[in-house]
Formats: C-alpha cells, sequence, structure tokens
C-alpha cells in the first residue's frame, strides 16, 4: 500500500505533520534496584523501559519526563550530589552515567557555564541553555516566595507543585490549595500531528493555550496506568489496565486512563474513550480529575506505582473504587496486617516491623536467625535480603534501606519450604480463586524469578485447602473489592503460612488468565463497577483444574548489566518471562525453558561449586549429569566431596591465588552449565563465587543458584537425551 491509501484522522499517512508540541523521551534504568552494578552507559542497552514527557516547551516535557520515572525525583535534584564538591562533580562527568543530567543541573546551580559543561560532555550547548533556564527559574522563585505571577511562570516551565514546595518552604498540598483558589490549571491540547481539525482523544497539559478535551454527560471511571516498565513491574500490569477499560465501555462509562509508557497498548489513544499522557503523580492526577470529575478512580490494576496514589488521591477528595485505602493499610501495613492475621487464626513467619537500627538486631535477636528483611511498601523484592548473623543485619539496615518511623523495615524469620502463590478475586461477599501455582524453587528465591507451574505438581489436596480456606478469610477480612494477590510458605510438614498478600493486580494475572481460561481483569473490573461473582455466573471458589500444564519461566538480562550478580535471591532480578504449555510437566518445561532463551545442551561439562551446606543434595543432581555423560569439574572442596562419592571429577583450583583455571574454563566454551550455591552467612564469600557467576554470565554460559532449577532442568534433560545401555539391561 502507498500513504495516501493508509486513512489516519480525516486523511491519510501522506499528509505532512506540523508539530505545536515538544517530546522527550528518557529511558529508565534498573540501578536503584542493582546498587552493587555500576551505572555507566555504553553501547550496550541497560535500560529496562522509558517514559514520555510532552510539553508545549523543552523544560516542561523535560520536568514532566523526570517525575515519570518514579525514581524519587520530582525534578532535576538527587541528594546525592549535594554533598560532592565542584571537582567531584566534575569528575563524576567523566563517563557517561544514568544520572548525569542531575549532576549537570547541580553544577549549572553552582555556577559552572554551559560552554564549559559543554566542553567537558559533549552535549549540545541547546541542551545545556534548557536546562540553565529550569535553574535560573528556580532562583526566580526563591526570590518571589508566594508570587502568584511567579507560579504562573514556573508552571508553564513544567515545575511541580512539590518542587515549587520545597523552594518555598511549603508542602506540596499547600502549592495545590493556592493554584485552586486562584483556578491556576493546566488546559489539555491534543496531540494532533495532522491538524485535520479531526477530535482526537490524547492529550496533555499545558499551562499555555485553549482546552482540546471535551467533556461529556456520560458518567466517568479513571484508570491509573502502571508508568514505566522496570524489574518487579513490567508489561503484565498494563494488561489488567487495558482489560479494565474494555470492561468499563462495556459497562457504559466513559474510560478515561492516565499513563506515561509510550510502549504500552494502554498509551494507544484508540484503547480508551480519553487518554491523558502524564506524569503518574498526585498533582498530575488531581489536575485531570478536577477537570473530568469522575465517579472514582481505579487504583488496584497499576501495580505498586497506582496503589502508592490511592491514599493522596483520596486525602484530596477522591473516591478510590474497588479496593479501597482502609484496605490496602490493612493489607501493607504490617500492624494491621498482623492484626487481621490474628483475628483470622492464619499463621505467618514470626516477624516485627522496626524503625530504629537497635530495635531491628533485637527483634532478630528474639526471632532467630536467618532472618528475611526488606523495606515496607516495595515492589518485585526491592532491597529484600536473607541475613544469617547481627553483622550482616547491622551492615543491611545502615546501607541497603533508609529506616525511620515513616520507613520501617520488616523483620521475619527465614522459613524454608515450598513457595505457593494465588490470584484471587474478592466481591465482599464471594471470593474466586482460578488456579494455585507452585513455584519450582523453594523460598528464598523472589516468585518473580522462580519457575511458575500450574495446576501444582508436588502439594497435597489437604494443602490447597487450607490455601483455599485462608485466601476467602483474608479476601473477606482485608476488605478486599477486586484482584488480589497471596504468597504462601508450604513447609515439610505441609504448614501453611503467609508470606504476604498484595491487595492489587499481580504480575501473574496474565499468565493466570491464559492457562485457566478466566480474564481475570476483566471478572475484577466488573466486580469493582458493582457486578458480583454470582451474577457473573461464578458460584465456586476453585474450579476444576486443567488437566494440561502450564510452566512460567523468568527471562534474566544478565549479560547486559555488567557487574551485576546473578546469584537469585529474595530481591527481583528477571526482567521478562515466557511461557510454555503441554499435557505433561517436563515437555512444558522444555519448551518454556527453551522460550526463555537458556541455552539447553545435553552433552558439555559441568562446572560446579557448592556450598558445604547443599553438598548432600547437590550429590545426586550431580550423578544425574554424570549418567547422561556430561563431564564434571569443581572447585577443590565441592571435586573431593563429589570423588569421595564415586563421581570422576577434575578439580579447578579457586582464583584467590591468582589462579586462572576457573575464568579460562568459562571462556573456552566447553562448560554447559554452572552450578553454584553459597551458604546465606557467605557475605565474604563474594570473591570467587561471585567473580565465576560474572566471568559466566559475561560468557553465556548458563548459570544455576538454585538446586531446585537443575533438579527441573534435569527432568527436562534425561527426557529429551537419547542414553545407551547394553541390550539385557
Amino acid at each position: 500500500m502507498g500513504l495516501e491509501e493508509i486513512a489516519i484522522a480525516n486523511t491519510t499517512a501522506a499528509f505532512e505533520p506540523r508539530l505545536d508540541y515538544v517530546v522527550a523521551k528518557l529511558p529508565r534504568f534498573p540501578f536503584d534496584k542493582f546498587a552493587s552494578a555500576p551505572n555507566t552507559l555504553g553501547t550496550q542497552m541497560k535500560a529496562t523501559g522509558e517514559v514520555m514527557g510532552i510539553g508545549s516547551n523543552l523544560e516542561e516535557c523535560l520536568l514532566k519526563s523526570v517525575r515519570s520515572l518514579e525514581i524519587g525525583a520530582c525534578h532535576f535534584h538527587l541528594a546525592k550530589f549535594d554533598g560532592m564538591t565542584d571537582d567531584e562533580l566534575i569528575k563524576y562527568l567523566d563517563e557517561f552515567k544514568d544520572d548525569n543530567i542531575f549532576c549537570i543541573t547541580e553544577l549549572i546551580r553552582r555556577g559552572t557555564t554551559v560552554e564549559k559543561l559543554h566542553e567537558v560532555t559533549k552535549i549540545t550547548a541547546y541542551f545545556l541553555e534548557s536546562i540553565k533556564k529550569i535553574v535560573d527559574m528556580e532562583n526566580e522563585l526563591k526570590a518571589n516566595i508566594g508570587d502568584l505571577d511567579t507560579l504562573k511562570k514556573a508552571k508553564k516551565m513544567g515545575f511541580s507543585d512539590k518542587f515549587i514546595g520545597i523552594l518555598w518552604g511549603k508542602k506540596e498540598r499547600e502549592i495545590f490549595d493556592i493554584r485552586k483558589e486562584v483556578d491556576l490549571f493546566p488546559v489539555y491540547k491534543m496531540v494532533d500531528t495532522c491538524h485535520t481539525n479531526a477530535y482526537i482523544p490524547y492529550f496533555y497539559s499545558s499551562y499555555t493555550g485553549e482546552n482540546a478535551s471535551v467533556l461529556t454527560e456520560k458518567k466517568k471511571m479513571l484508570v491509573l496506568g502502571a508508568g514505566p516498565i522496570r524489574i518487579g513491574q513490567g508489561v503484565e500490569f498494563d494488561y489488567s489496565t487495558v482489560h479494565a477499560v474494555t470492561t468499563i465501555k462495556k459497562s457504559g462509562y466513559e474510560a478515561i486512563i492516565i499513563n506515561n509508557n509510550p510502549e504500552t497498548v494502554s498509551t494507544d489513544y484508540t484503547t480508551a474513550d480519553k487518554l491523558y499522557f502524564e506524569p503518574l503523580t498526585t498533582e498530575d492526577v488531581m489536575n485531570i480529575i478536577e477537570f473530568e470529575k469522575p465517579e472514582g478512580a481505579i487504583a488496584s490494576l497499576g501495580g505498586q506505582t497506582a496503589i502508592n496514589l490511592a491514599e493522596p488521591l483520596m486525602q484530596h477528595g477522591v473516591d478510590i473504587i474497588g479496593t479501597d485505602c482502609a484496605a490496602i493499610e490493612r493489607a501493607e501495613n504490617r500492624d494491621s496486617f498482623e492484626k487481621i492475621l490474628k483475628e483470622l487464626d492464619i499463621p505467618q513467619p514470626k516477624g516485627k516491623a522496626v524503625t530504629k537500627i537497635e530495635d531491628g538486631i533485637a527483634a532478630a535477636k528474639e526471632i532467630g536467625y536467618p532472618v528475611l528483611v526488606r523495606p515496607s511498601f516495595v515492589l518485585g523484592g526491592r532491597a529484600m535480603q536473607i541475613v544469617a548473623n547481627e553483622e550482616q543485619l547491622r551492615h543491611y539496615l545502615k546501607t541497603a534501606v533508609e529506616i525511620d518511623e515513616d520507613k520501617p523495615v520488616l523483620v521475619d524469620k527465614y522459613i524454608q519450604g515450598k513457595e505457593v502463590e494465588v490470584d484471587a478475586i474478592c466481591d465482599g461477599r464471594d471470593v474466586f480463586v482460578p488456579g494455585i501455582m507452585e513455584l519450582v524453587e523453594r523460598t528464598g528465591v523472589h516468585s518473580g524469578d522462580s519457575i511458575s507451574v500450574y495446576p501444582t505438581f508436588s502439594i497435597s489436596n489437604k494443602v490447597k485447602g487450607i490455601i483455599l480456606q485462608y485466601a476467602k478469610k483474608l479476601g473477606l477480612g482485608i476488605g478486599i473489592i477486586g484482584l488480589y494477590n497471596i504468597q504462601f510458605i508450604v513447609d515439610e510438614d505441609d504448614n501453611v503460612y503467609i508470606i504476604e498478600v498484595n491487595p492489587r493486580s499481580s504480575r501473574t494475572v496474565p499468565f493466570l488468565s491464559k492457562a485457566t481460561g478466566y480474564s481475570l481483569a476483566d471478572i475484577a473490573t466488573e466486580v469493582i463497577l458493582g457486578k458480583s461473582l454470582k451474577e457473573q455466573g461464578i458460584f465456586d471458589i476453585y474450579p476444576e483444574e486443567k488437566k494440561r500444564v502450564y510452566v512460567k519461566v523468568p527471562v534474566f538480562s544478565f549479560n547486559k548489566i555488567r557487574g551485576l550478580d546473578a546469584y537469585l535471591s529474595p530481591e527481583m532480578k528477571s526482567t521478562g518471562e515466557a511461557i510454555g504449555y503441554d499435557d505433561k510437566l517436563n515437555r512444558a518445561l522444555y519448551k518454556a525453558l527453551q522460550a526463555s532463551g537458556m541455552h539447553l545442551q545435553n552433552y558439555g561439562t559441568v562446572f560446579a561449586t557448592i556450598a558445604d551446606k547443599d553438598k548432600e543434595e547437590a550429590l545426586p543432581l550431580i550423578r544425574r549429569f554424570y549418567n547422561l555423560g556430561f563431564n564434571i569439574e569443581a572447585t577443590e572442596g565441592t571435586a573431593s566431596f563429589l570423588k569421595a562419592n564415586g563421581i570422576r571429577t577434575h578439580v579447578l583450583q579457586k582464583m584467590h591465588n591468582g589462579n586462572t583455571d576457573i575464568p579460562d574454563a568459562l571462556r573456552q566454551g566447553h562448560i554447559a552449565y554452572v552450578i553454584n550455591t553459597k551458604d546465606i552467612g557467605s557475605a565474604n564469600q563474594l570473591s570467587d563465587g561471585k567473580v565465576i557467576r560474572q566471568i559466566a554470565t559475561e560468557n553465556n554460559v548458563t548459570i544455576f543458584t538454585a538446586l531446585d532449577t537443575v533438579r527441573v532442568l534435569l527432568d527436562v534433560l534425561e527426557e529429551t537425551t537419547l542414553t545407551i545401555s547394553t541390550i539385557d539391561a
């Protein structure tokens, strides 16, 4: 087809576009999760996602993009640069880093010229001048505190209420109230490159020009999107958002969506009745709510981004539809959640929420090591660790997290067992659990980094019954209206413990929807809009399980981010996932592993370096590799153990004395798999183990740090490998 044959918005694709807006697309990097990896940039892509800001000028679209990133910044300011000297800041710019633009802005604040910065960074002077305009506006705001004309000027440049409040010594809400008093709100302009006068419901805010968004008489429902794709919050949440919008439209409402991620289906303007391409902050969302006046906002489908907006929006008088703020608080506030569990007689690992380092030490001593520590209100297991002693815990509390009255840290007893997960829907009276997923890896590996299987393959009907009983109690007890996710531990005696309840859509919703045939996001949206499960024809808590097996396998990008440790832990590291299904588990596993990009070899060499605590468990697994014809290589301690148990093993010397046996072997290409485990208390075991994992990653050698994953790999290899035996065997 020719361009003139393709119809778009009252014209054809041959129309020459004319723009009256500026767009900035900023990458979203994962270095907030991977503090140990250097944040340097180069020819290898490291971003996991991106955001887009649309404005009437360059400064506005840049500042919109920055506050869309969700990195804790509402402006071109990061506290890490405040304490650095000018020389240190200039030195920081020697390399390309993910946050150089914040460093540049700080230097301009201190008087460094655009010419000097152009010389150092080679960034086009035009863009540096734009950053200087922002800094000049900061100084003007500081010199004219409370002046409305200066406020209007700053808003036209894209300054947020929050940052203006910082400069004026006021709270964000106070700046919003000042604007509301004088009716200082943005207009919403249409993204229409063709200027055909067609109405395209795709809008961005601006403090200049005329409003193009047309208000209707229909009842409106606002859906909060999930923002940029990052580890722990991927496109799975956009799946729920898009399904919700479709159901809202079918139910007779005008569906409005707010999002800032150009990679998603939700930001296609044909998805909802109206798309507002805006940052997902309290201010930007409230500006739209003041204009549209919807019946309410749905916050439980856009991941933690949307959930975190629920409380501030409610404080502005917004009706949170579905799971409300009180229910979110009961699920995510440690004290409230423990009270609910006690009332419902549901066990959880012993634990405490602490706000001081010494309280954390005391709690761990009372609970008993090892303990699982993590900040409250997190996604993707961010900053979650298993620690084995007081020294490690002190180091964690001092370096890994901020701990204070507003940011409690959770200290829980670490229980080793099977991990099981459900996505469920509650309508306030009944609960529906479409499927129970069992994770291959035991507790200690984040669920997002584990292989997930539906239906379960090793838990008893008794355990399933307990899980369903707890799921119903929790949905009703917390007050969930819509989707929620629960993670369980099942110990060796079939005791079931609650790990956590997420009062929102989860990353497993698309997988479970496809596996069970129940569109969870659609069912949940109907519930949120007031249609009960029974009215939707769902009468049982748990439907008959599918006969076919469905497997979800994580996808990692360790070779993209140099310096990142490939050891699986409670902190999520995967950047994607793949699905495989078949009538048999091993075949489904094979398909999913292949689809994830794992290089499955049924020949070659296995290199093992196993922690003492894991040697007995690893022995039969290594023997299975040996029986399949693999050569076995190992570090000295592991090799001695394997040889003593009848497995021929070639010893590779450790690297601490400058020996290059292991690096050479990994680089030569004959090693098919590396199996590496470590003791929980091995914080100092970073030398050899971490370097081995790093070299293996750089040379695309498949690494396993969980023996459970090795076990299912062997199940697959044994089924797909032709073996030889004597005729009478």
